[in-house]
């Protein structure tokens, strides 16, 4: 038996204004080679198709294509909903493509027990037993009561999903005790999951869950299962140090803090295979980075300085969805430059790179707004306490902050004239 596992596909993402749709269909192409070369038996999507609830309509012609070229290559797809999935979105068509080779389940279904199953390999025989989870709400676990504490709460919604889990797996438990008298053997069982584990390490663009409530769950209350497919982190990683717990990642960076400092996405998918003495093998493919991307740090001449290693901009023929490299730049430059964002502009002009996101190093706008500390506002004009606001925020975006000062410029030139008529 074998099977891929995979996560976080957040189609219909835009990362800084840009969509991402060249970036998944290539995935999707590499993703189905895969399974054909590996023979693979079912592949797990572990939450997170969508990035919204309500994605665009591009997104969802590429979730169906992909289940269309899936039912084509013989290869089973299990789809578990995510935070970032809406249950009635993804459950409108689960019986449709139920006769398409794949089993959708959004959301927690009316008992435990329902979400285990059996599942064949290619050859029609039973191949493993699936407790598939999705992302558990906590409205479908646990309702508050008056007078709980948040640590109240959060213990009680720990162990009501360690609770879901145990349930499900016990029903897994007993499938397999009836396969085994009838074959004598037993089959792997493979867990599905989209939550925090203690100890995962996160990135930007993970948005907490269970918020208030559940800050990571105890990877020690997960049962005994052969493997556990994890999704909702997007950095690829072991839980507990363990083989058989795992996330598989992101397919692609959603954020630039993904990439690694020789600026790799180091992206994965998890191939699990099981021999005949359910001997479990677990190897990561390698996903191409099919979207160049590159952070860049330093002060203004070491930044110009990488700048200058990017070829100079020309079309290609080869890939002219990925011809420019996306950049994020944080300049560690001390002084204060009202003037950074044209000269970042003068510096990549012409070069193959776009500047997604420009920003200043946490550290020295912090260091710059603690120096300000004691000013008080009879020292500042409206201007200085503008700008000592905007200081305080981080803009993904530079076209965004731009417009916001001159919005606020235009607003202080109009009250001026105001005041000036009705001193007249």
């Amino acid at each position: 038996m074998r099977i891929i596992h995979t996560s976080d596909w957040h189609l219909g993402q835009h990362f800084f204004g840009k969509s991402r749709a060249a970036e998944h269909q290539a995935f999707m192409t590499w993703l189905l080679e895969q399974i054909e070369l590996h023979q693979v038996d079912a592949l797990i999507i572990a939450g997170d198709i969508f990035d919204t609830g309500t994605p665009p309509s591009y997104a969802r012609t590429l979730y169906n294509q992909f289940i269309v070229q899936m039912q084509q290559s013989g290869c089973q797809l299990i789809i578990l909903g995510g935070n970032h999935d809406s249950v009635s979105m993804l459950g409108e068509s689960k019986e449709l493509l139920a006769c398409l080779n794949t089993l959708v389940i959004p959301g927690a279904l009316s008992t435990p027990a329902e979400h285990a199953f059996e599942i064949t390999n290619r050859q029609g025989e039973p191949g493993a037993i699936i407790c598939g989870l999705p992302f558990l709400r906590p409205r479908e676990l646990t309702q508050s009561q008056v007078g709980e504490s948040a640590k109240d709460k959060q213990v009680k919604l720990g162990n009501a999903i360690a609770d879901y889990y145990q349930a499900s797996f016990d029903q897994a438990t007993q499938l397999n005790i009836q396969h085994q008298s009838v074959t004598g053997k037993t089959l792997p069982i493979i867990a599905t999951g989209h939550l925090t584990t203690v100890g995962a390490s996160t990135s930007e663009s993970v948005r907490d869950i269970y918020i208030g409530s559940l800050d990571a769950f105890n990877a020690n209350l997960f049962p005994p299962a052969d493997y556990i497919a994890l999704g909702h982190i997007h950095r690829s990683q072991k839980v507990a140090k363990t083989e058989h717990i795992r996330y598989s990642g992101s397919p692609i960076a959603l954020s630039f803090d993904e990439l690694s400092n020789d600026n790799q996405a180091n992206k994965s998918v998890v191939l699990v295979q099981w021999q005949q003495d359910n001997h479990m093998q677990v190897n990561t493919l390698d996903i191409p980075m099919f979207q160049p991307m590159q952070m860049l740090k330093g002060n203004l001449t070491q930044i110009a300085d990488q700048v200058a290693q990017f070829a100079d901009h020309c079309e290609s023929t080869l890939s002219p969805a990925f011809n420019d490299t996306w950049v994020s730049i944080e300049v560690t430059e001390q002084d204060y430059l009202s003037d950074l964002q044209s000269r970042i502009v003068e510096l990549t002009q012409h070069k193959a790179i776009e500047v997604l996101q420009l920003k200043r190093a946490r550290g020295l706008r912090q260091k710059a707004i603690q120096s300000r500390h004691n000013e008080t506002l009879s020292e500042l004009s409206v201007k200085e306490v503008f700008q000592r606001r905007l200081m305080q925020e981080q803009f993904d975006d530079e076209t965004f902050k731009q417009r916001l000062i001159s919005k606020f410029d235009q607003l202080q030139q109009d009250v001026e004239l105001a005041q000036q008529a009705e001193n007249k």
